[in-house]
Formats: C-alpha cells, sequence, structure tokens
C-alpha cells in the first residue's frame, strides 16, 4: 500500500475516530440497529416484493462471513443469480439471472443507475467493494416499469451503509494469499436533526494468471487491481414529515486489463463520482413523495503498450491517458397518493441525461435525453390485507425511439404459512451507444437505426414456511420473449467485419426455480436453490452462448449464539455453459462445482472483536469464467484454444473491530 493510498483512508478513520462515543457497540447489536430510513425509493424493491415481484436480498452478515471482497464476488450466494467475476476481484462480470444476457440486468447504487451505456454488456460493478454494503435486493423479472431500460431481467440494487439511531462503526481488515491487502469500514450516527454515514475502503492485489494459457511475449502476467473508495450520507430532518439527504461517492482504481499475448502494459485508471440530493416527505399514508437530482461521472484514462514478437521497441496501441467514459445526470420524482380507502396511486418522472466517447474501441461522442412517466395503481390493506395487486404503465421518451411498458403484478397470502404471487408485463432495453455509433475500423459496425428490444415475461410462484417459520420454501416458474434482439450480422458483405442489426428471430426463455431454507437448533442455517433456464433463439435446439443451463447453490452456517465461534461452507455448481471460439466452434465450459469455507472466531464475550479464515475454491478446481477464446501464437501460425481462469484457491484472513 502507498502512503498516498493510506493517508487517504486514514483521512476517513480520522474523522470517525472523533465521532466515536465512549461506550462500545457490539457486533450483534450492530446487527439489530433501527434504521430510520421509510423514503419512498429506498422501500421501492421491498414495495414492489409485497404486491408479487421476486425479491432476494443478501444480507451484511451474509457478505462478511463469505469473506467477499467485492460486490460482484458477494452475490454468488443469490438463488438463480449467476454472477461470474471474469479475473477475480474488481473486475468485469458475466451476469445471468433466470437466464438472461448481461446487459438484461440493471445495477443501480441506492437507486442511482450505474449502467455503461456506452457498452451494455460491459457490467458497471468492477469498483464496488463489499465494505460499503448494507445489504443487496435482487429483483427477478422484467422491472421496466420504474426502472425503465435495461431492466428487462431484474434489479440489482447495492445499498449502501445506511443511517442508525445511535452512533456505531466497523474497521476491518484482512490479507490473502496473492498479496491482497484490503482495509474497510465506516462510522454513522447522528444528533438531533443531523444524522452521517461514512465509509471508506482501500483494496490491492497483485493477482493471479487469468489466462490458461499466456505466450511468452505477454510479460505482464498477473492481473492485479489497486483502488480506493469513499463515500458519505448526510440527512438533515427539516420537520417531522421532510427530510433533506445528500450523498457522495469518489472511487479511484488502476485496474490491469490483460491478453494473452504480447501484453507489456495494458490497464485502465478509473475515476469515478458517484451523487445524489433527494428530498422525502414521509409524514402520511395519504400522501408520500420523494425528489432526486443524481450525477454520475464514469472516466477510464487507458493505456496499452505491447511487446513485439522477435525484440525490437515497446509498441504504444494507445498512450496513457487515452479517454473512453461517461457522464449520466438527471432527476425523478414519485409521489404515492391515497385519497380514499382501499386503492394508492402513485405517479412518477424520470429525466435521464447521458454524454459519452470512446477513443479506444471508437465511438463517437455521442448524447441521449430521456424522458419517462409512470403511473400504478395498486391495492392497500384497507381493502385485503390478505391479497395485494398492482398494475402499471410507463411512457419512454428517448434515444429516437418511444415506448410503452406495462405490469401487473399480485400477491395472495393463502393462510400464514402459504402464498402465491407472480409478476408480469412488458420491457425494453436501448440500444448502447457502441451498437449505434461505433466507427472502430477493427470491428462490427454501429448502426443509428436500431431499434429497441422488446421483451414481454412473467415469474409466478409459490411459497411458504413450515415449523413455525424455521423452514422456508418457494417454487417460481419464468418465461420470457424477446423480440428485435439486438444482434451482430456478419453476413453482409458490404460490412465484412459485421454491423449491429436487430435480428429477426425471437428468443425464447423458459425456466424453474426451487428454493430452500431452514433453521436448526437455533445455530444451524441451511440455503439451497436449483435453476433451470432454458434460452433458444426461436427454431433453434441450442443453449445462447454464456447462458449457464443450470444452477445449483448450497450453503451450510454454525452460529451458535452462545459460542464464540461459527462457520460456514458454500458449494456453486454451474451446468452446461457454451461460448463459440473463432476457429474451433462452439464448446462447453460449465459442468464445475465451488466449494468456498470459512470459519470466524470471537474472542471476547461482547463480540466486538472478530477474526475470520476464508477459502475460495477450496479444491483449486480450474474452471473458465467467460468461456474459451482463441488467439493468434506468439509463431504466428495458426491460432491456439485458451479461457478466462476463475480465482484459484485463495486463503485470507481477516479481523474486524465493531464499535
Amino acid at each position: 500500500m502507498n502512503l498516498l493510498s493510506v493517508s487517504r483512508f486514514a483521512t476517513v478513520f480520522a474523522f470517525a475516530a472523533a465521532l466515536q462515543p465512549a461506550h462500545a457497540q457490539t457486533e450483534d447489536a450492530a446487527e439489530t440497529l433501527v434504521v430510520t430510513g421509510t423514503s419512498l425509493e429506498e422501500t421501492l424493491p421491498r414495495q414492489r416484493a409485497r404486491y408479487g415481484s421476486d425479491l432476494a436480498v443478501l444480507t451484511e452478515t451474509q457478505v462478511r462471513d463469505s469473506g467477499a471482497v467485492d460486490v460482484a464476488s458477494a452475490l454468488r450466494t443469490v438463488p438463480g443469480l449467476y454472477v461470474q467475476p471474469g479475473s477475480g476481484p474488481f473486475s468485469y462480470v458475466d451476469v445471468s439471472l433466470q437466464g438472461s444476457r448481461t446487459q438484461d440486468v440493471l445495477w443501480t447504487v441506492d437507486g442511482i443507475r450505474i449502467n455503461n451505456r456506452l457498452y451494455g454488456s460491459t457490467s458497471p460493478n468492477d469498483t464496488l467493494p463489499a465494505s460499503m454494503i448494507e445489504r443487496v435486493e435482487v429483483l427477478k423479472g422484467g422491472e421496466s416499469l420504474f426502472y425503465g431500460t435495461q431492466a428487462a431481467a431484474g434489479v440489482i440494487n447495492i445499498v449502501t451503509r445506511d443511517f442508525a439511531d445511535r452512533f456505531g462503526g466497523q474497521v476491518d481488515a484482512s490479507v490473502d494469499s496473492f498479496a491482497g491487502t484490503n482495509l474497510g469500514g465506516y462510522v454513522r450516527g447522528g444528533s438531533g436533526r443531523h444524522q452521517f454515514v461514512a465509509w471508506g475502503a482501500y483494496n490491492r492485489s497483485e493477482g493471479y494468471q487469468p489466462f490458461s494459457r499466456m505466450e511468452p511475449s505477454a510479460t505482464d502476467r498477473a492481473r492485479g487491481y489497486d483502488l480506493w473508495s469513499v463515500g458519505g450520507k448526510y440527512r438533515y430532518d427539516l420537520g417531522p414529515d421532510w427530510r433533506f439527504s445528500l450523498q457522495y461517492i469518489h472511487t479511484e482504481a488502476k485496474l490491469d486489463n490483460l491478453s494473452p499475448t504480447r501484453t507489456r502494459e495494458s490497464r485502465n485508471d478509473r475515476n469515478e463520482e458517484i451523487a445524489s440530493v433527494r428530498l422525502d416527505y414521509v409524514g402520511n399514508d395519504v400522501v408520500q413523495l420523494f425528489l432526486k437530482g443524481y450525477f454520475h461521472d464514469w472516466k477510464t484514462a487507458y493505456v496499452q503498450i505491447r511487446n513485439p514478437v522477435g525484440g525490437g521497441a515497446p509498441i504504444v496501441v494507445y498512450p496513457a491517458g487515452t479517454f473512453w467514459g461517461f457522464k449520466d445526470y438527471g432527476g425523478s420524482a414519485l409521489v404515492q397518493l391515497r385519497p380514499h380507502r382501499g386503492l394508492d396511486y402513485l405517479i412518477g418522472y424520470d429525466f435521464q441525461q447521458f454524454s459519452g466517447r470512446d477513443d479506444v474501441l471508437r465511438i463517437a461522442a455521442t448524447r441521449e435525453r430521456v424522458h419517462a412517466g409512470t403511473f400504478q395503481i395498486r391495492t392497500n390493506d384497507d381493502l385485503s390485507r390478505r391479497a395485494r395487486l398492482s398494475a402499471g404503465v410507463r411512457y419512454n421518451d428517448g434515444s429516437g425511439s418511444r415506448k410503452a411498458v406495462w405490469n401487473v403484478s399480485g400477491r395472495i397470502e393463502l393462510t400464514d404459512t402459504l402464498f402465491v404471487q407472480a409478476n408480469g408485463g412488458t420491457s425494453f432495453l436501448l440500444p448502447s451507444a457502441s451498437q449505434l455509433y461505433q466507427i472502430d475500423p477493427c470491428c462490427e459496425l454501429g448502426n443509428p437505426n436500431l431499434k429497441p428490444e422488446e421483451s414481454l415475461s412473467i415469474n409466478a410462484a409459490i411459497g411458504g414456511t413450515l415449523a413455525g417459520g424455521l423452514l422456508h420454501w418457494q417454487g417460481t416458474v419464468f418465461a420470457r420473449r424477446i423480440d428485435h434482439l439486438i444482434d451482430i450480422d456478419t453476413t453482409n458483405p458490404a460490412y465484412p467485419d459485421g454491423i449491429y442489426t436487430n435480428s429477426a428471430s425471437r428468443v425464447n426463455v423458459r425456466g424453474a426455480e426451487v428454493v430452500l431454507g431452514a433453521v436448526i437448533a437455533d445455530a444451524w442455517h441451511l440455503d439451497a436453490s436449483y435453476t433451470y433456464a432454458r434460452a433458444r433463439t426461436e427454431g433453434s435446439s441450442l443453449q445462447r452462448d454464456r447462458t449457464p443451463e443450470q444452477l445449483a447453490r448450497g450453503t451450510v452456517a454454525w452460529r451458535p449464539r452462545r459460542l464464540p465461534v461459527g462457520a460456514s461452507a458454500s458449494v456453486n455448481w454451474v451446468g452446461d455453459a457454451y461460448a463459440t471460439a473463432s476457429g474451433f466452434g462452439r464448446r462447453n465450459y460449465g459442468n464445475y462445482a465451488i466449494v468456498d469455507a470459512g470459519l470466524t472466531l470471537f474472542p471476547d464475550a461482547a463480540r466486538r472483536h472478530r477474526f475470520g479464515i476464508n477459502v475460495e475454491n477450496l479444491f483449486d478446481r480450474d474452471y473458465a469464467t467467460r468461456g474459451f477464446q482463441s488467439a493468434v501464437p506468439d509463431s504466428g501460425v495458426g491460432r491456439f484454444l485458451y479461457f478466462t481462469r476463475g480465482v484459484p484457491r485463495t486463503l485470507r484472513v481477516s479481523y474486524g473491530l465493531g464499535f
């Protein structure tokens, strides 16, 4: 860790220490803090779940027990969600949520969309440390009604450290067997009408060799990262009904971006800002509202220097500072009305202004402006406490297209221990800037005449609890139909490198999911899930590339309340998954299982101190994360096949202090 990074991290925690009260807060107390946020936006995912959407929540305890250092690694236990980091922590990921593609899932941080509109398939989460997580909310199924484009298969909302009713915090540190160093922590509290949260993280690793084969010409052979991030929130209660809040997150990162041949230096130097200002009215059940403005600035200074084969001077492909990035800002408003008994009305407006440019894979500077209106009507407990129904529409005007989508959902509690629910409707996916405006002579050409993708989906489930709530279960079926899928046409002789087009063929996704969980003897926590997702282009018998057909997860955690120890073990199995490599055809890179294990020790009775030992990929399984690819060897003859390797066996030792 360099001195500059240490000083930045120390600044955050000097502020935290100055605000620390005299009394200590135990880890158990930290788990039961009363969170005071009741904003309409903050509760939207949970409200969607009350009305039939399928919601999975990843808790702070689950994140901490897993030993994860970034958000993507923490998400691997969510049922139905395939999330695979390309080269370990803080790298781009492949995502499939109930048979989707990566670009079909919207990522948000506290409700702020962070997806990269330059490249829809480039995941935006490679700079999100796990230490900032309060919880993660995963909504499954089409959610374009409230979230717009890229929520065609669901939404992943990272909730950062929240406000609390008393002072407290946590400091964590860990080291791992790949020279990884991770520091993180937060402090929160308040006085009178003022409340605050501050957090910080520093993560660094030399990394591991990311490819199954690397040529001698590649002299940079370990994919590492060096990242620091700070953030904070402030809230002021203007009165009993009105709340004003500010949020800011700043991240800087150096992320290696390697190749199996000729790489001397290749890196993304990232600078990212996320900010928002919000006004909430939470006074009564008749009227609630929020107003929000947000800003997301994502800049990368790229560098790529290659080694020549056979000697000679290094070749500068992209000089240091080559730019690609975007700015995304806008605002939203949502009001909930209950003018009479039985029904709620939600009326919303969204505005987004996007601009971006890429001088690496060349995209002409582009701008996008979107206006959207939302209306939903739903029943409330005055009408029925057992049945909740909703219906809504959204009109989206932007990016040269106008789209209207609809959604209906409902949940019926047949008994206190049995429910049925369903969520269905239409969604859309706007073309990315690269699909519209890419002009790089190396690659496929952008097509400004592309139509948005459209999808029709339904999720239906039955579930409940047994044994007084100690056993919970849910069975889900899901289906999605995609029209105007954006793909690359390589058959047109006028475009030898391909051109983006809307496919005439429809894509159909069908599947099912089973989730089970149990608590035994108040100490053993068991969770298991299985997902089957059949994603095929109409008329084809082949599963779509980079979409696993089956997933299974199982976790056993031992958390005795009266003993100073805990342990956990999990297995993640990925069924058949295919990718097409140039010159080698279609190859199966799935059908593997990864086992992780962890041990936790609490040396003091108050559980203020926590020691953790985690082993990721316990049996050191060599597995592919993004399918097979091919490259030209140093000899220049033919091509060779390789794959991007998942994390090798990694030992991580951690210490945490709660106060």
